[in-house]
């Protein structure tokens, strides 16, 4: 296994972005939320010299500048069954829509696993990519995104609808 990783500058902050050999198996901001030892990450490489971790750092790029609704980027993840299935629901959500945990909970077949899912979708280790930042509370609240609150509202506001952003007042 041939892990390394690279910084990418975004809008929101220098991601970590992670690669085990062909995908990208982690994504992280500065002081994220259950951030793995960093001696996880591999060596330290620049991206244009790696293949995947280019790929990664160019749709991140499109994705901030607009240019990009979904990511194509091969990803690699080894969390439980029931962590991989949460996450594959995220993957299916559209940009620019919402869910809450308890409808990933009810499509899950048990509305009372909300809560297990909440812990699943704040352990995504490929956050934006595994867009977790589109759940939301049942009342539409902001909570629970591992790179903080405040990045999530500024992802939420950039592939929020045209006529929603216009419609606005502040």
């Amino acid at each position: 296994m041939t892990t390394r990783h690279t910084q990418v500058e975004t809008p929101l902050g220098e991601l970590t972005v992670v690669a085990e050999d062909d995908g990208v198996s982690g994504l992280y901001f500065p002081g994220h939320t259950y951030l793995p030892d960093e001696a996880m990450f591999g060596e330290a490489v620049e991206a244009p010299q790696d293949a995947l971790l280019d790929t990664a750092a160019a749709q991140l790029a499109e994705y901030f500048s607009g240019r990009r609704t979904s990511f194509d980027v091969a990803v690699t993840t080894h969390g439980d069954d029931f962590s991989e299935r949460v996450w594959a629901m995220l993957r299916q959500i559209p940009y620019g829509e919402t869910t809450t945990y308890g409808a990933l909970a009810a499509r899950l077949g048990n509305p009372h696993l909300a809560q297990r899912v909440g812990q699943a979708v704040g352990h995504n280790p490929v956050s934006i990519i595994v867009p977790c930042h589109r759940v939301v509370g049942a009342d539409g609240s902001l909570t629970g995104f591992a790179g903080g609150i405040e990045r999530k509202r500024r992802l939420l506001e950039l592939e929020e609808p045209a006529d929603v952003t216009a419609s606005r007042l502040f």
